[in-house]
């Protein structure tokens, strides 16, 4: 299991589908809960988060704030394009707290990993931290 952070691990944020200034798309990766990206309204929103180089993953582990339906879909090219899907989770809404998912990946080897929340408990959601175990 990684205990360092994406960020640390040289894993970079190369897509977000919003952002805001107070809460940009690099803080899912810094290992720390207390620090998120924000969604600016509308569905569908995407991240996309590029390895240093292929890595082999068997969960992911996603805290986030009023998503209610998250894909996740992986790429093993140096370019984010031409995707395959490796799984879709519908999230329990959890009022006042962070949800908490670790999502199985089967082992999956990515370069690249593509977060589409497709929709939300409210306009607006959060990702506080995504964490990759292998």
């Amino acid at each position: 299991m990684f205990d360092s952070s994406l960020s640390s691990l040289g894993a970079k944020v190369v897509v977000a589908a919003s952002s805001d200034e107070n809460h940009p798309p690099e803080n899912i990766i810094d290992g720390n809960t207390n620090t998120f990206w924000m969604s600016t309204g509308m569905f569908p929103q995407e991240i996309i988060i590029r390895f240093a180089g292929p890595t082999n993953i068997s969960a992911v582990t996603v805290d986030s704030y009023n998503v209610k339906h998250l894909k996740i879909e992986k790429n093993t090219s140096q370019n984010a394009s031409q995707f395959e899907s490796v799984t879709e989770k519908d999230f329990e809404h959890t009022e006042g707290r962070l949800q908490s998912h670790a999502i199985s990946l089967n082992g999956s080897s990515a370069t690249h990993l593509r977060f589409i929340i497709t929709s939300g408990y409210d306009h607006f959601v959060s990702v506080h931290r995504v964490s990759v175990q292998n």
